[in-house]
């Protein structure tokens, strides 16, 4: 196995790299006004990390999976996360690359809010494609932020920096919006496969041997990230992938309990749940009566 390469800081990179460090925890940079270094094999940044390459750079992989990457498309890497470039063509070197620290973010709206960035955490055939549009309004982005850094550390620099970054993420969220509605085939499809895979566990012995199932359980067999299969579903039909298996629960529930032979704690256990007093506070959370109510009234 390749040595992982670990860069600790962003200082660390840009020496790596022969970049001048305007701010020790933020910095952008145009990749073709670099000089070229060998970036084969795995690497692991300790900050954020986003990726804009403007030609195909070779294969990237994001864990033990290759990412979607084509010409024009943006890559989110979290920190700590291991990232690999194989077989990278000598026309590679142009692009640009946006690191930054949580520590920048410290005491920010944006630092309480990161969280709700979930692209950071997607995975397999995941990366943002840019439009032409959408590629001009996240350069103009990087150059501002860019602009500031150059300008000189002040009293207003962290305010000004932060919230640059703050509207380039939420473009990003739209534009993977977007990019799930002119994906809408797929995003049925995942539908589909999603609905087949709880018939699947929950019609098995799976939720009284293994308890209830994860979004990561359905989002490993479908081959994405958990936080992009719960985004991808959430723009296609208003629920999270945790509120589908709720309600597939609840409807599973909703059948045994016709089967006045079970009690509710032997039926809250063939669910899957450890504790039936669980299951009774679910079941009441979505259905508004108990699950011994809904026997009685049915």
């Amino acid at each position: 196995m390749d040595r992982i390469i670990t860069y600790s800081s962003i200082d660390g990179f840009n020496k790596e790299f022969g970049i001048e460090t305007l701010h020790p925890l933020i910095n952008i940079v145009d990749i073709a006004g670099l000089r070229p270094v060998e970036v084969d094999g795995p690497h692991c940044f300790n900050y954020y990390s986003v990726f804009l390459k403007d030609v195909q750079c070779g294969n990237i992989k994001y864990g033990r999976n290759y990412y979607d990457y084509q010409d024009g498309t943006l890559v989110f890497v979290a920190p700590m996360q291991v990232m690999s470039v194989e077989e990278r063509k000598p026309d590679a070197h142009r692009g640009w690359v946006l690191t930054f620290h949580s520590d920048m973010l410290r005491g920010t709206q944006l630092g309480r809010n990161l969280k709700n960035y979930t692209f950071f955490a997607y995975a397999v055939n995941e990366a943002l494609h840019l439009s032409e549009s959408e590629r001009g309004i996240v350069l103009e982005c990087f150059r501002s932020i860019r602009d500031e850094l150059r300008h000189g550390m002040d009293n207003s620099s962290k305010d000004i920096i932060v919230s640059r970054l703050e509207l380039f993420l939420n473009y990003c969220k739209r534009f993977y919006e977007r990019q799930f509605i002119t994906r809408s085939h797929i995003a049925g499809d995942t539908l589909a496969r999603f609905e087949q895979l709880l018939n699947d566990y929950f019609s098995s012995v799976h939720s009284e041997q293994q308890g209830l199932p994860t979004v990561k359980y359905f989002a490993d067999r479908m081959h994405f990230s958990a936080n992009y299969l719960s985004d991808m579903l959430r723009k296609d039909t208003g629920k999270s992938a945790i509120e589908h298996i709720q309600l597939h629960l609840i409807e599973a529930a909703k059948e045994k309990l016709f089967d006045k032979n079970r009690s509710v704690s032997e039926i809250a256990y063939e669910l899957g749940f450890e504790y039936p007093q669980y299951f009774n506070r679910m079941f009441k959370r979505y259905v508004g009566v108990t699950p011994n109510e809904y026997r009685s009234v049915n």
